[in-house]
Order: C-alpha cells, then structure tokens, then sequence
C-alpha cells in the first residue's frame, strides 16, 4: 500500500508539500498541486483518516439520529443529508433511535469523546437538558421536530399550521364529524398536530369528540387497528385525518376490511407525502413536506457551526404543501334539515 512518501517521491516535492495538498493548507504552486494530485491518482493513495485525525482533530464525519430508519419518511431528509455532506467532504454515520439498544447518551458520548464532529438529530426524544447543554459547546442541529423556547438550530416545518390546514381542508368538503389517529402524545408531532386539528375544529365551532382521537405510534399497523376501533363507534367518524401516511394506509386497509369504500364511505387523509402516498389505492391526500430541503438546510446549518460561524438565524421554518388526491372525495352534500 503506498505511502505519503511514496506520493512525496513520484511527485519529486517534499512530504510537507503532499500533506499540505491534501489538508488544503498553506501555499503550494499549481504545478506542485498537479503533480502531488496525478501522484496520488497515478499510486492510488488513500490518506490515512486516524493521521488525519491526529493531526487536525477532525474526524470529518458527522452523526445523524433517526427516530425511525424503517420510515421511508427520514429516506429524503438523509439524502439532503448525504448530499450536502458529501460536497464538503464529510462522511455520514447513522443511528437508529429505535432499535432496542439505542442509547441517547452513546450519540452524545461520540460527540464529546470527538469521534465525531457534529451531530443532526432529526428525533427531539431525549434528554433535553443534555442535549440543550452539549448544543452549548458541540455542533447540534435539530431537524423535523423542535424544541420550544430554546435557541438550538432547527429546521421543521410548522407542524400545528399544517394540521390545521388538513383539517380545514376537510371542514371544507362539508365533513364534521372528523377522528384524528394521532402520533405518539410524548412527542412534539404527535402534541403539535392534535393542537392543529383541534384549532381548526373549534374554530368552526365543531365539536371535539373525545371518542374521535385516538393515539397511534406512525406505524402502519397502529393505523390499522385504531381504525377498527373508530369505525366501531356508534357515531361512526365520516372522515378520519391520520398524523402520518403510514398510519393513513393502515386506516385504509381498515376500512376495506370492514367492507367500506374509501373515500366513499368516509375519508381519509395523512401527513408526510412519502412515496407511496401517491402509489397507494387510493392516493392519499396528504401535507408533504420539503424532505430535501429540510436535510440539506439542517447540514448547511451544521457547516457553519463546525466552522465556529456566528449563525444570524438559527431557526428556520419551511413551507409545507397541502396534496390533494382521491382518498377524501370531494364536497359532500349538507344533510336536509
């Protein structure tokens, strides 16, 4: 395996030179650049990442946490990701927040023993005294949930406008008697969006059925069987707004399952648009939002924070769209009175 003296050697400079190439350092003549790069190329030199490492205390690798992995929701927030830290030269690591070992205080550990220079957390469900303090002396960025009242940089879409939005839309096509399968009621979604969905219903003066919120856990399975649950209430919902599209699809398969068509026999929106919102039968209206965006920002926001940059707006708040397909019908005609 060639060495950086082997590079310095075929390149006729010095080993100083090479390393100063390859760090991106100090002032090396263009045609010492070239030669140290054709060199390189020419012997297939890989630099060593631990030297690296010793010599510049950068790992040039950052941490993301993933509440989920398995939800195709995280697959474009991480390709924003991946995108943006691949252009800087930074490698990528991944944690799952839900696989049965998954220790927060791991993901912080790597960040104050600097195996790791910065952390992304997409999921807020950990300790957020520890996380608020290590924001004070580690890059940390926060994207898809937030925190209230704290200056940590984040990147989310507001999650109570978009709720609200959705229910509104619904409200619209003369539905009044709407269920909402909410996320889990620990965290910051699953609160935000049932605070939307109510807002929108009080706001209309339409009543706020105990019976008619329900709490899932985003998964399919959960969509599923809190459906079962809402179509055996005795004032069966018309229309029910589940917190994420995966649980929409459960709902669905709920409803074919007791015979009922969709969006016939009653409606069902979701929230998230992933890509199999619009594949599924029906497809699904939705609120999608800017996944891309939110992963590429949230990097871009980790940068400046590696390179000690004053942040001049660290919270930032992307525009989400309201998606409307087959799965809630259209304007429903007012009983006769």
């Amino acid at each position: 395996m060639p060495t950086i003296k082997d590079v310095a050697k075929h390149a006729n400079v010095s080993v100083a030179t090479v390393s100063r190439v390859l760090s991106k350092t100090g002032t090396v003549s263009e045609k010492n650049t070239q030669n140290v790069l054709e060199a390189i190329n020419a012997l297939n030199y890989k630099p060593n990442a631990l030297g690296r490492y010793l010599r510049t205390a950068h790992t040039q690798t950052i941490l993301v946490v993933v509440p989920d992995i398995t939800n195709p929701f995280f697959s474009n927030v991480m390709k924003g990701i991946q995108t943006m830290a691949n252009e800087q030269g930074y490698d990528v690591l991944v944690m799952d927040a839900e696989h049965a070992h998954f220790d927060s205080r791991k993901c912080f550990d790597m960040l104050e023993q600097k195996q790791v220079d910065g952390l992304i957390m997409l999921t807020s469900r950990v300790d957020r005294n520890v996380l608020l303090d290590l924001g004070k002396e580690h890059a940390i960025v926060l994207a898809c949930e937030y925190l209230e009242g704290t200056t940590l940089p984040t990147v989310s879409i507001d999650n109570i406008s978009a709720a609200r939005k959705m229910t509104e839309y619904l409200l619209g096509l003369n539905y009044t008697n709407i269920a909402h399968i909410t996320g889990p009621m620990e965290t910051v979604l699953g609160v935000d969006r049932l605070r939307g969905f109510k807002q929108a219903l009080q706001a209309k003066s339409v009543d706020v059925k105990s019976l008619n919120i329900q709490e899932g856990d985003f998964s399919i399975e959960s969509g599923y069987n809190i459906m079962g649950k809402l179509l055996s209430l005795e004032d069966r919902p018309e229309a029910v707004f589940a917190a994420n599209d995966e649980m929409a699809m459960g709902a669905v398969n709920a409803a074919k399952a007791y015979g009922l068509n969709v969006p016939g026999d009653i409606a069902v929106t979701g929230f998230d648009d992933i890509k199999m919102a619009s594949m599924f039968t029906p497809q699904l209206t939705t609120i999608s939002q800017p996944t891309f965006e939110i992963g590429r920002k949230s990097m871009d926001l980790l940068f400046h924070l590696l390179n000690k940059e004053v942040l001049v707006q660290s919270q930032f708040v992307l525009e989400d769209t309201l998606v409307i397909r087959e799965s809630c019908g259209h304007l429903k005609e007012q009983p006769l009175q």
